[in-house]
């Protein structure tokens, strides 16, 4: 569940998605909204926004958006679901559970691979709820702190069906604001699965798809193989 290979930056997934960004145990918030411009790993958006970078095309190896995978194609995606959890704070918050948000409210973010359907990166833009507001940890009683965004993945590689659970570690510790569009932690809020439970369900891949399959050239990248 825990386990990635971070390369030159880019964090490998156990499967077919690769994180640009953020990186693990990055500490997260932002301050007020406002607009900024492209930066590395991510569209132009909200500094308040928690945001992720997805490259769903294997670096170029896998063919997006077109031609699109047919539905017999050997190695293809079927679905990315996100979810912010903690343990320590009893959260499991949805990101993006492969739906568009009720009556267009902008709760949680629709369907990651629809996202930017022309881009080999899908950037996930999800605005932090009201349980997140405040700085650094804010005492016992905050909802704020370690967190993961846990990443779940349906897809098939080289003609098998895969189901992973990928957990990465960031801390809802920088300043949140207070903004009338956030929404109440409630309402995206779901049970907490047990980690074992977790670790159960989820495949064991017998390599990572885009690093021992010949994707990388020229000189050997270092790995940073994280457990």
């Amino acid at each position: 569940m825990g386990n990635y290979t971070v390369v030159n930056g880019q964090i490998y997934t156990p499967g077919l998605a690769i994180v640009d960004a953020p990186q693990p145990y990055t500490p997260l918030g932002g301050g007020k909204n406002r607009s900024i411009g492209p930066v590395k790993g991510h569209s132009s958006c909200c500094l308040a926004d928690l945001q992720v970078a997805i490259d769903v095309s294997g670096n170029g190896q896998l063919p997006w958006p077109a031609p699109a995978p047919s539905a017999d194609a050997p190695t293809r995606f079927h679905n990315i679901t996100l979810y912010l959890t903690s343990r320590t704070q009893s959260r499991n918050l949805t990101i993006s559970n492969g739906t568009i948000p009720p009556d267009n409210t902008k709760a949680y973010v629709g369907p990651v691979l629809d996202l930017e359907p022309s881009s080999t990166v899908k950037h996930v833009n999800w605005k932090w709820p009201k349980c997140l507001v405040g700085e650094g940890t804010d005492g016992e009683s905050s909802a704020r702190g370690a967190y993961n965004i846990s990443m779940h993945q349906s897809f098939r590689w080289n003609d098998t069906d895969y189901y992973t659970v990928f957990e990465l570690p960031i801390a809802a510790t920088n300043h949140i604001a207070e903004d009338s569009e956030r929404v109440d932690c409630d309402l995206l809020e779901n049970a907490l699965v047990d980690a074992m439970e977790i670790d159960q369900s989820s495949d064991v891949l017998p390599d990572q798809p885009w690093i021992h399959s010949g994707v990388q050239t020229g000189a050997a990248p270092s790995l940073l193989v994280m457990r």
